[in-house]
């Protein structure tokens, strides 16, 4: 392990108290030159093996710069902390340790707490800013979430665009606030006691801007991702490749105070090393949290269900904390009457849903029809705490060819029903930006190339995609579709308008019925955070499934401290009604009435009829179409 970028970077452009460092890797140049762009002076580097480096008291703070390489070519530097002319243009020097930090009593809260709300910058307030998502931190204390999750911010192309196409993995988005901006939020958040989560990519670099060819062997052909050649990480020049994005972690968690990242589409980092690259990520990673005593979380995006990624250091694994389960997801999309074509065509509803209530994923060493093959390993002996869990985020949303929410798909019960059956579960639950208050408008795809020839290759790419209308299993995080609407209009992603049409509508929170369902949702919050809901404990989890009439009673229990029988523990049943038509459901034997905790179909949250307050043990009770009943016998 190189303890050197424990402590700071090493690439770049970093600053002393009395000089400036600057280093780049070029292991194919003939030389490297550094040039100030904002006055007429050029710097060489001199090599040192593969990388080429000075050190000058002439580049300060603000100062912009490319680098020369042969004499000829001009380019941003790749591990850039700021473009502020965008990527195509000069690299702008930061000094990351200027910011003054006031989140000194900070601690990291236990990934079993998380209550997690993803949003994009750029849609979810009118300002599309850090700024703008300060100026909601408060409301998001009020709804009862305690860890953000901000979809990727490193530079992409032109305003506009979900951040899987960023090219400039070291630099904050620029029209989002930069550096400053991004450490101004996660600051103010750790104030006000939440978590930051943030979305990065190492499967791939986007199309425009990208440079990194230029300067070395950052690619390979040995391997194909949906989005091109794959990274780097097995072949020759590896280890700069590999050391590239180890340093991109380190300087999150280290020089913004970000708690957790999350990883896009794991299962596309092609890595044949004996040691992978997630796993050499995890041991640096432990070893920084080992030196300044905070807590950091990885949690990753795979559609593989192979369980080595969550498995321990210690068990051979690649030590990943968590993973999101698109599994569950996909069978309460179905089981809530969602299309079962795309990638929901492998799902049968209900059935599937209990299933990842107890296993996580459903397909667990099982044969899936869609891939064809055995897909999966078993989740057994790995904790709830590493699913989390949801019933929409921006790929499910976004990846379809309108872009519509649940809200526009599924009735006002179903969504309360979806609501509760995401946060009752013995996983980590997960909301996207909007779903609380049924937000009507879209998530399209959108983007703001600058190139005509690549605004062309999406607009015909996207037409193709839809046109076949098939899910290619492997993509996540770019726009493949999961469900078609030939007779409809594509909407074109270059298009300003798809960008505005994205955003929230804030105001919506004041109308009826998005102010009633905001309310349930924060009582469903407060019901997780105040009962053995709490806690992501799948080994307690039983599930009663009823496939011809549509119901699943989920029963969660936790032991209290100190308690050695079973009956003593408090029970939690959350009775689920996925039909049209009223069910009755016998609850459990119990020595102590059932109280009720939530009822969906209460009039208090527009329903049709409320259930008794208190029921017997072995006594039925009925329950209303697409709805939830939550009781307990604490």
């Amino acid at each position: 392990m190189n303890q050197a970028l424990i402590s700071r970077r090493t690439l770049g452009v970093t600053f002393t108290s009395d000089s400036t460092c600057v280093r780049v890797w070029a292991p194919l140049a003939q030389s490297v030159d550094l040039r100030f762009s904002n006055r007429d002076l050029t710097v060489p580097l001199q090599n040192d093996g593969n990388y080429w480096q000075t050190t000058t008291n002439q580049l300060q703070p603000g100062d912009t710069y490319t680098f020369v390489l042969n004499g000829t070519i001009e380019r941003p530097d790749p591990a850039s902390l700021a473009q502020p002319g965008g990527v195509h243009g000069p690299s702008q020097a930061v000094d990351l340790t200027k910011f003054a930090w006031t989140d000194a009593n900070w601690h990291n809260l236990p990934l079993e707490d998380y209550l997690i709300y993803e949003l994009h910058t750029g849609t979810f307030t009118p300002e599309g800013t850090f700024s703008g998502i300060e100026s909601r931190l408060d409301y998001l204390l009020e709804l009862g979430i305690n860890a953000i999750e901000i979809m990727p911010v490193a530079q992409f192309p032109g305003t506009r665009n979900w951040g899987y196409d960023g090219v400039c993995p070291y630099a904050v988005q620029y029209s989002y606030g930069g550096a400053a901006g991004l450490q101004r939020l996660v600051d103010a958040c750790h104030r006000k006691g939440l978590a930051v989560v943030l979305d990065v990519v190492y499967n791939h670099m986007g199309p425009e801007g990208n440079y990194f060819g230029d300067y070395g062997p950052y690619f390979t052909t040995r391997y194909q991702t949906p989005w091109g050649h794959a990274l780097n990480f097995d072949g020759d020049y590896s280890d700069s490749v590999r050391r590239y994005f180890v340093e991109n972690v380190l300087m999150w968690f280290r020089d913004f105070h970000i708690d957790a990242l999350r990883i896009d589409a794991a299962h596309a980092i092609h890595d044949a090393r004996e040691t992978h690259l997630l796993r050499e990520i995890k041991e640096y990673v432990d070893e920084l949290m080992c030196q300044t005593g905070r807590q950091h979380y990885l949690i990753i995006e795979s559609d593989q269900n192979e369980t080595r990624f969550i498995q321990s250091l210690a068990d051979k694994g690649y030590g990943m904390d968590a993973q999101w389960n698109d599994e569950f997801h996909h069978a309460l999309r179905v089981a809530a009457g969602g299309e079962r074509k795309g990638y929901y065509a492998d799902y049968n509803g209900i059935q599937h849903l209990a299933k990842s209530y107890k296993d996580a994923y459903v397909y667990d060493g099982t044969y899936m029809p869609r891939r064809a093959r055995i897909v999966g390993k078993s989740t057994a002996g790995h904790a709830g705490r590493q699913f989390v869990v949801f019933s929409q985020n921006h790929d499910h949303i976004g990846n379809r060819m309108l872009g519509e929410r649940p809200s526009q798909l599924v009735s006002f019960e179903m969504q309360k029903l979806m609501a509760g059956a995401v946060i009752s579960s013995p996983y980590l639950p997960m909301l996207f930006m909007g779903e609380e208050w049924g937000e009507l408008n879209p998530f399209l795809y959108f983007v703001s190339h600058s190139d005509p020839a690549l605004i062309e290759a999406v607009r015909q790419g996207r037409k193709k995609e839809f046109a076949a209308f098939q899910t290619p299993a492997a993509r996540t995080s770019t726009p493949v579709p999961d469900v078609g609407a030939p007779n409809v209009d594509l909407l074109d992603a270059q298009d300003e308008q798809t960008f505005e049409r994205s955003k929230l509508q804030w105001s919506r929170l004041t109308q009826e019925p998005h102010q009633t369902l905001f309310r349930y949702y924060q009582t469903l919050l407060a019901l997780r955070k105040h009962s053995s809901l709490r806690h992501p404990d799948r080994e307690s989890v039983a599930v009663v499934v009823d496939e011809i009439r549509q119901t699943l009673t989920l029963f969660r229990q936790r032991k209290q401290s100190g308690e050695s029988q079973l009956a003593e523990s408090e029970t939690v049943v959350c009775l689920m009604n996925f039909s049209k038509d009223p069910q009755s459901l016998l609850l459990a034997v119990s020595t102590k009435p059932w109280q009720k905790f939530l009822d969906s179909a209460d009039p208090q949250w527009r329903g049709p009829v409320a259930a008794p307050l208190t029921v017997a043990g072995n006594e039925s009770v009925v329950i209303q179409p697409e709805s939830i009943l939550i009781y307990t016998n604490k």
